[in-house]
């Protein structure tokens, strides 16, 4: 299990993002999130520290659960691209995930057929 590279603090990451405060900083009511998540994509997650913190409500159940809203989950897999490419490379990420989130959560990723 590596440590989170997208967080340092055991917070919920989207109540910092959209909101600019902490939920509970440990406890049962924070979960941790691959933000790639399915099969393969959750143990690269877990293994290049591609996880966050997050309250039940923006893990699972809320109107902007990242499981749930789609704006919510393409802004956390931005996020996470843009701090792995820091580390490693963009080629990296595409070998990996085949897909660029950046280009995606500002529109830009349009089909051209």
């Amino acid at each position: 299990m590596s440590k989170s590279i997208l967080q340092d603090k055991k917070e919920c990451w989207l109540c910092r993002q959209l909101y600019g405060c902490e939920m509970a900083l440990e406890g049962d009511s924070l979960e941790k999130h691959h933000v790639m998540f399915g099969t393969a994509d959750r143990d690269i997650s877990e293994r290049y520290g591609l996880t966050v913190w997050l309250c039940h409500t923006h893990h699972r159940t809320g109107m902007v659960s990242v499981h749930m809203n789609r704006a919510a989950n393409m802004l956390l897999r931005s996020f996470a691209q843009q701090e792995f490419e820091k580390r490693y490379s963009h080629d990296e990420w595409m070998r990996l995930f085949g897909k660029n989130y950046m280009e995606e959560h500002n529109g830009s990723d349009q089909d051209n057929n």
